[in-house]
């Protein structure tokens, strides 16, 4: 029989505490009725001798210490699943709010996820087309792989999403089942109401699973949405098959949230204020990606954050880059230019691209041209360095001629329309061309016989 605790020994912002308490573990879900009417979710995350600390989802407010009543139901938090959560939305605790109704299911799982065996992990190979020559030429995504994207704020890392939601493929002739789980955190309701109307006017809602916290939502709910996105995404990936894209943004918010909810319970802070555990929590989060050993299904995963005063050293970002395989950076001087996506090049890697690209996975040319095209355009920045200093005329011809290639790189290969959905052979076929401004004896990066194959001059495309 369950046992019912009467009033509370204390309250503190988000967090209530109880006393006298008897088996309570760690991660546990608390039921709270205020008042014997207003039925509220908490977990204890912690709890020592016979007191536990309760993190309330809905918040603390209306509670009195001697109006609550609070029962321990004896499990984690868990979520019902079926493989009809694609194209519902839900809140932050995975409860549906699109008046669909509730997901019936016998299949619950809990939301921090089963321990995984790294000897059971597959390398990740294969690509994750996403329709942004940036992205797919230079930058490749990789099935199994954590790329985040380091944006800022003001920059549009929200359209570039929800572009994402829409054109993410296997690629053209895979056959394989493909989704998408969306996690959003702490946005406002516009932002909310864009994602909603972008996915549905596209027609990719139907394959979307999408997690929705709100601004004005609790805080504490805000550390529990992606991990409930992700338990959605390892069901439909390892137990229904598919290859799932998981996009988590902001992950700023969620560290904010910890943070708040760390400095409630009256912890010594680290970095910026943030709690010593920021880095573990974060790896709790991205290590949930990857090919698990005899599955057909894969996880892979795009989290977004948003860099305070653009400072890719604050602990956020830079804890984000030991965890994860490379980085995508978007560009304020870019953004300022007009040209979209803004994702600045030289500082944006994607560590597992060489094992998803080439011969058998997009183009034979892909590496050496990916090598190229990164090779030309640091010389661009020196030319233009060079420029700053004595004067554009006063260059030498070879550094006019790497000006004139940096812009036509900028607005034709890393520019693209905001419905602009490239194949992976147009992406290459435009670095090509661009690549046929430059003379042959330039390209020391690429191969002979793929020099020969694919390069040529600009002058003799216009004879």
């Amino acid at each position: 029989m369950a046992i019912e605790y009467l009033g509370l020994s204390e309250i503190n912002g988000p967090l209530i505490a109880l006393e006298g308490v008897q088996n309570a573990s760690y991660e546990e879900i608390v039921e709270i009725s205020i008042d014997a009417k207003k039925k509220e979710l908490g977990r204890i995350i912690e709890c020592y001798k016979d007191k536990a600390v309760i993190q309330v989802f809905g918040g603390t407010e209306n509670m009195s210490l001697i109006n609550t009543r609070t029962k321990l139901t004896g499990h984690p938090m868990e979520i019902a699943l079926s493989p009809e959560i694609l194209g519902r939305t839900f809140n932050g605790l995975g409860q549906p709010i699109d008046g669909l109704g509730d997901i019936v299911s016998d299949i619950r799982r809990n939301v921090n996820g089963q321990p995984l065996n790294p000897v059971r992990r597959e390398y990740p190979r294969n690509y994750i087309r996403t329709g942004f020559s940036a992205i797919d030429g230079l930058t490749t995504l990789i099935r199994g792989q954590k790329l985040p994207i380091f944006s800022g704020n003001g920059l549009p890392h929200d359209q570039l999403a929800a572009q994402l939601v829409k054109q993410a493929s296997l690629g053209e002739n895979s056959d394989e089942q493909f989704g998408i789980v969306f996690a959003a955190m702490g946005v406002k309701h516009d932002v909310a109401d864009f994602f909603r109307r972008a996915f549905d006017e596209s027609g990719a809602f139907e394959h979307v699973a999408m997690f929705l916290n709100l601004a004005n939502d609790p805080v504490v709910e805000r550390l529990i949405t992606p991990k409930v996105a992700l338990t959605a995404a390892e069901y439909l990936a390892f137990e229904c098959n598919m290859h799932i894209l998981v996009i988590l943004t902001d992950m700023t918010s969620f560290a904010e949230a910890m943070r708040e909810v760390s400095s409630s319970k009256g912890e010594i802070p680290s970095r910026k204020g943030y709690p010593g555990y920021l880095y573990s929590e974060l790896a709790t989060i991205y290590e949930r990606a990857g090919i698990v050993e005899g599955v057909k299904g894969s996880v892979t995963q795009i989290p977004i954050l948003t860099m305070p005063n653009d400072d890719i050293t604050h602990p956020i970002p830079d804890l984000t880059g030991y965890i994860t395989e490379g980085q995508i950076v978007l560009d304020r001087e870019l953004h300022g230019q007009a040209v979209y996506p803004p994702i600045s090049v030289l500082p944006s890697l994607s560590r597992l691209m060489k094992d998803g690209i080439g011969e058998g996975f997009t183009r034979e040319d892909h590496q050496d041209l990916a090598n190229q095209l990164f090779s030309s355009y640091a010389k661009v920045g020196d030319a233009r360095a060079l420029a700053s200093v004595i004067g554009e005329d006063e260059l030498s011809p070879i550094d006019k001629k790497y000006l004139e290639f940096g812009k036509a790189f900028e607005s034709r290969f890393v520019g693209q329309g905001a419905d602009e959905n490239r194949s992976i052979e147009e992406t290459l076929d435009i670095g090509w061309e661009l690549l046929g401004m430059l003379p042959r004896e330039e390209l020391d990066r690429v191969d002979t016989k793929i020099l020969d194959k694919y390069y040529k001059p600009a002058e003799a495309e216009e004879n």
